[in-house]
């Protein structure tokens, strides 16, 4: 058959085996050929080396093991030669191969003592040894594998092929780098990196990173985003059983500066020199320094250009330090990379008060407030301001309503023609002064005037235009602006030249207080207008309040602008825990702005908002309230057994003077609840103690005691009453009224009259004037009668009505008589009662105020 070498070589004839064996002459003479056909022996021999089974030793598998680099001996052994050859044993009549699982043509190929056929991947390293071994030199990871030694025996008389024992070829390696990452990798701040790391080795080797020392990842190293904590070194660590290798790699962040010092606040005294110290570190490190004060470079402030120094560390130097030097300094250092970082610090400079840029000028309005202004700097801060008018010192006293306020400016309540004139200031501290303001001239100015207001309120539907008229005129010319109270709206507005305002489109955003303002260098006066759109949705509720009980809530509110229709609100409520999606809404009546939230857990807290609606839609949520109710109680109420002592009066003095009997005393210490009044009781020779007046004035401390009789000893006290709460009694003091001239008693013309013969002339009067009453009433109504009966008569009226007017006549006369009774006993009672009170009024003995040594009552 034909075939054709894999190497490309020319084409060869193989004769069966079977043919060979029978003539090993001819045999050998195709092997010579082989030279100019290099792979027919290999190809012949290995399609029918199945036939054959080479005499060997054994058969067992055998594990070979070899290290890269080295060598390793696959062993075959040759059979003695049988007996039974067909020809003389002139030269080795066999040949051996060898077959690698995998491969389509044997490795190596050897006849006799001619020299062996190698395959190309083992050219130079394969070799027989000890007759049929193989040795292999210079191994690779490549060579493990499968091996098979097989032997043909040309000089036997059968055709037959011995295989050998299999062999298994085990190289060990030790690790070997695939791939590595640079040595050195910059990588910019927050961008991501991928370090990968990869080995070959037999057994296969482990794969490790470590960072300074200390294990990250295995394999690849991967970082999202880099900071400025992961700069350092990187080791890649390959090991297995046969070593191991390690590959390093500094890994360096570019970024913005680091600030490691940064400047402290500092105060200085003027004059001296101050240091504000800036240092910070970078990668690349190409640093350069900025020191802003106030958000202006150092070297562009007029006051500071000449004088101030930025050294090569960082270090801000202000020599001879002025008042101008204070302020705030920041620090920026750079390497212009991404932002840099910055740092602050006060620098506070003491010195005298002083007084900067006094205006020339000072104008005041007439009949307005105004203040003259004095322009203090002074660190420490300013202690107290001289003021002078026309060179002597400012008396404010002669000017009622003017006053140095705390930043010692002259404020004026009502401008008129005294506050015109020359003033200077002097400011002071507890370091002195700098001396004295340059002059300010006071002039007396009409203030702005509008001449056309805007009106109270503008109702105006929206998505329409509004124009709100407003001017003004003065001396010079005002300047109008307006301005929405509370807050600017996010809607735009335009204010015309003549001062108009012109919303156009009218928007929801529009709707509240608005205010004119016409300023001159005089003053600035203000109208307000009210605006209410029309057509929206309701506008957000305010002063939402929560009362809390335990299981409930009241919920109020003060509602918004409706819109133009009637609005109804809904009560939105959560617990705080709970998540946003958890609110419930609660309806509120309508008409209502307050609702009470019932089934609410004790002791938990809640939050609660309040939303508007219209027929055109839901208003903006109110701000959310929480709040948390109250603990079921755990303890059994208190029981009070006592109550907190009122204390009396104090410090008791009784004098007698021209006008009756002085009482005098002191009031006890203010209390809370407050002392509503006091009560003035007398007792007569050890008797019982009466009230004399139970409801003495809190602010009095001194009275005249009323209702004594003379002649007679008394003892007076004092006690204090809240409510229905009395004190204990104050300390008693005694008087005797005996030899004085005057009733210390209440001043009455019927004092002088004697008490019996009062009496009796009240009740007769009483009787003489009811009685000319009914004389006088019994006679209108009988010629009242008489008239009638003539006219009647007169008139031909039937006799009959006579009768009537008997009976009238007869009905009347009783009531006079039953009425003049009446009166009669009414006035007898009157006069037996003032009789009794003149009579007993001087030993009263009832009171409707408890007395001393009543038991007080209870609170309940």
């Amino acid at each position: 058959m034909h075939d054709t070498s894999p190497l490309g070589d020319p084409p060869c004839v193989c004769v069966r085996l079977v043919c060979v064996c029978v003539n090993p002459v001819l045999h050998f003479i195709f092997y010579q050929l082989s030279h100019f056909l290099y792979l027919c022996p290999f190809f012949c021999l290995s399609l029918h080396s199945h036939s054959f089974v080479p005499p060997l030793s054994g058969n067992a598998e055998l594990v070979v093991s070899g290290r890269v680099g080295g060598s390793a001996e696959l062993g075959c052994s040759l059979t003695a030669m049988s007996d039974g050859a067909s020809s003389p044993n002139l030269f080795p009549l066999h040949v051996v191969e060898w077959v690698r699982l995998g491969y389509n043509v044997p490795i190596l190929i050897k006849f006799g003592g001619y020299t062996p056929r190698v395959h190309p991947n083992y050219k130079g390293r394969v070799s027989l040894t000890q007759g049929a071994s193989l040795l292999v030199d210079r191994l690779t990871l490549e060579d493990e594998g499968w091996f098979e030694c097989r032997i043909l025996l040309l000089d036997r008389a059968t055709d037959e092929f011995r295989n050998g024992t299999w062999n298994f070829l085990s190289i060990t390696a030790p690790p070997v780098f695939v791939k590595t990452p640079p040595t050195f990798v910059e990588v910019l701040l927050g961008e991501s990196l991928t370090l990968s790391c990869s080995a070959h080795g037999n057994p296969k080797p482990t794969v490790s990173w470590r960072k300074d020392d200390n294990a990250v990842l295995n394999g690849t190293l991967s970082l999202s985003k880099v900071t400025r904590e992961t700069a350092g070194m990187y080791k890649c660590h390959v090991s297995n059983s046969e070593g191991n290798l390690t590959h390093i790699t500094q890994l360096q962040v570019k970024g913005p500066p680091v600030i490691l010092i940064s400047p402290e606040d500092t105060t200085m005294n003027m004059s001296q020199d101050a240091i504000l110290q800036c240092q910070a570190d970078a990668y690349p490190s190409n640093l350069t320094y900025e020191w802003w004060k106030e958000g202006q470079n150092v070297y562009h402030v007029e006051s500071l250009k000449s004088r101030v120094k930025i050294l090569v560390d960082g270090t801000l130097l202000i020599p001879g330090l002025i008042p101008e030097d204070s302020g705030n300094y920041t620090c920026v250092p750079t390497n212009g990379l991404l932002t840099p970082p910055s740092a602050s610090a006060y620098l506070k400079v003491k010195h005298p008060a002083r007084v900067v840029r006094m205006p020339r000028e000072t104008y005041l309005p007439v009949g307005m407030g105004g203040t003259i202004i004095c322009p203090v700097q002074a660190e420490p801060p300013m202690l107290f301001v001289n003021w002078t008018k026309d060179g002597d010192s400012l008396d404010l006293d002669q000017y009622p309503g003017w006053m140095v306020n705390s930043e010692g400016s002259v404020f004026i309540a009502t401008a008129n023609d005294d506050a015109v004139g020359m003033y200077t200031c002097t400011a002071y501290n507890s370091y002195g002064t700098m001396g004295q303001s340059e002059p300010t001239k006071v002039i007396l100015e009409d203030p702005p005037s509008f001449r056309i207001f805007p009106r109270a309120e503008y109702l105006q539907e929206v998505g329409r235009e509004l124009m709100i008229p407003c001017q003004a005129h003065g001396d010079p010319s005002p300047n109008i602006t307006w301005s929405k109270v509370d807050s600017a709206p996010r809607s735009p507005f335009t204010v015309l030249l003549n001062g108009s305002l012109v919303l156009r489109p009218l928007s929801k955003d529009h709707q509240g207080a608005w205010e004119c303002h016409a300023t001159n260098r005089v003053a600035t006066v203000s109208t307000g207008t009210m605006i209410l759109v029309l057509g929206t949705s309701p506008h957000s509720v305010t002063a939402v309040s929560v009362d809390p009980g335990m299981n409930h809530a009241n919920v109020s509110w003060e509602p918004g602008f409706d819109g133009g229709y009637t609005q109804k609100f809904t009560v939105w409520v959560k617990p705080t825990t709970r998540g946003k999606h958890e609110w419930a809404s609660l309806p509120v009546p309508t008409s209502k702005s307050s609702l009470l939230v019932t089934g609410l857990q004790a002791a938990t807290s809640y939050q609660f908002s309040v939303l508007p609606q219209n027929k055109l839609g839901s208003g903006p949520f109110s701000e959310i309230v929480t709040m948390r109710t109250l603990a079921a109680p755990t303890d059994p109420p208190t029981v009070l057994t006592t109550l907190a002592a009122l204390p009396p009066p104090t410090s008791l003095s009784v004098n007698r003077t021209a006008v009756g009997v002085l009482l005098q005393w002191s009031p006890p210490s203010v209390q809370s609840p407050p002392i509503t009044a006091f009560i003035l009781q007398a007792r007569q020779e050890k008797g019982d103690w009466v009230t004399l007046d139970g409801a003495v004035n809190l602010n009095l401390t001194e009275m005249i005691v009323q209702g004594l009789i003379r002649d007679s000893n008394y003892e007076l006290r004092l006690l204090s009453r809240r409510e229905k709460m009395i004190s204990d009694p104050s300390e008693s003091v005694t008087i005797s009224t005996k030899g004085m001239e005057m009733y210390p008693a209440p001043h009455s013309l019927l004092a002088f009259v004697p008490e019996p013969l009062l009496a009796g002339v009240i009740g007769g009067v009483c009787f003489l004037f009811v009685a000319i009453i009914l004389s006088l009433v019994t006679a209108c109504v009988m010629s009242h009668r008489r008239e009638r009966h003539r006219r009647k008569r007169r008139d031909g009226k039937v006799v009959s009505y006579q009768i009537i007017n008997r009976l009238i006549g007869i009905y009347t006369f009783m009531f006079i008589n039953v009425l003049s009774l009446f009166l009669s006993s009414h006035c007898l009672i009157v006069s037996f009662y003032l009789w009794h009170d003149v009579n007993c009024a001087s030993s009263p003995n009832v009171s409707d105020i408890p007395s001393a040594f009543q038991k007080s009552p209870s609170p309940q």
